[in-house]
């Protein structure tokens, strides 16, 4: 009994330095914290190029204004788009377009996504569905979204489901290569490792396949909404359905009464939602590269 003490404290002591090692290696991957104070300087270093390109279209425009290139009443000035603006976002029934607008965008991109998933999948898992319908997809990707719409409007009437065929056919293309994309460049030893560990079918998918190719696959994701909300403005433009008043239809209203100011307001409105929306896919990329170590300190 005495010789096996040293033998076990030997084993709990070689055990602690290779736990001690992995927790090293962790936080070696996932760098320092940061303080609370250099989160600011972090916020201001990404807020100030944007700032500086804001105030330079401003000041551009605001020179072309008194260029008087066009008269005022056709290209007011920026203190007058944005004094609407300021007027045009404190009434309910912008909020309430503004709503609707965003309730088709998520709708359709959400059924985009999960058409685009389950096709992506299917082709990358079964090669003769790639060879006869891969290029297809890609020439699906490359179609203007205003050609759908005379198909769309014969099929589905002047209808919400007009709208979201168009939506849904713009974006489902860029989803699917995405993730055909990411599962093409999934490194050839984790399929072997998988293989290894007994995973087959669903869980091969599930577990190892899917993760890998999430870096590809957030690229698709993002190309595939800047497609669906292109295809969703195009749309509430050409088709305004009856008592649907969407951003697009008050624009749409706006250019008939020849106020250009609310025009140009809802031009910036359709411009800041799109930036928002591209700023949570850019963290969500981030915060994958992060999770994978491939951000720098």
């Amino acid at each position: 009994m005495q010789a096996e003490v040293p033998v076990q404290d030997n084993r709990t002591a070689s055990d602690t330095a290779a736990a001690d090692r992995i927790t090293g290696l962790d936080a070696l991957e996932l760098g320092p914290r940061r303080s609370k104070a250099a989160l600011g300087g972090r916020v201001w270093r990404s807020a100030w190029p944007k700032l500086l390109a804001i105030a330079i279209v401003i000041l551009a425009w605001q020179i072309v204004v008194w260029a008087q290139w066009k008269p005022e009443y056709v290209l007011p000035g920026p203190a007058t788009v944005f004094g609407d603006l300021g007027t045009l976002i404190t009434t309910g029934d912008f909020w309430d377009g503004v709503r609707l607008t965003m309730l088709r965008a998520v709708t359709g991109f959400a059924l985009a996504v999960l058409i685009g998933t389950i096709v992506g999948a299917a082709v990358s898992r079964f090669a003769p569905l790639r060879a006869a319908i891969g290029s297809l997809i890609t020439g699906l990707q490359t179609m203007p979204s205003i050609m759908w719409f005379p198909l769309a409007i014969l099929l589905f009437q002047i209808s919400e489901s007009a709208i979201m065929f168009v939506v849904i056919i713009g974006a489902a293309p860029s989803v699917a290569n995405g993730l055909i994309s990411g599962i093409d460049y999934v490194p050839r030893t984790w399929l072997r490792v998988g293989q290894v560990l007994g995973m087959k079918g669903f869980a091969k998918y599930r577990h190892l396949i899917l993760p890998a190719s999430l870096p590809s696959f957030i690229s698709g994701l993002k190309q595939g909404w800047a497609f669906s909300w292109r295809s969703l403005m195009a749309g509430e433009l050409l088709v305004i359905v009856p008592g649907a008043l969407s951003i697009g239809v008050r624009m749409q209203q706006a250019r008939d009464l020849s106020e250009s100011s609310l025009v140009i307001s809802f031009i910036i409105v359709v411009l800041v939602i799109g930036i928002l929306i591209d700023v949570l896919f850019n963290a969500a990329d981030n915060a994958l590269r992060k999770r994978w170590g491939l951000t720098g300190n």
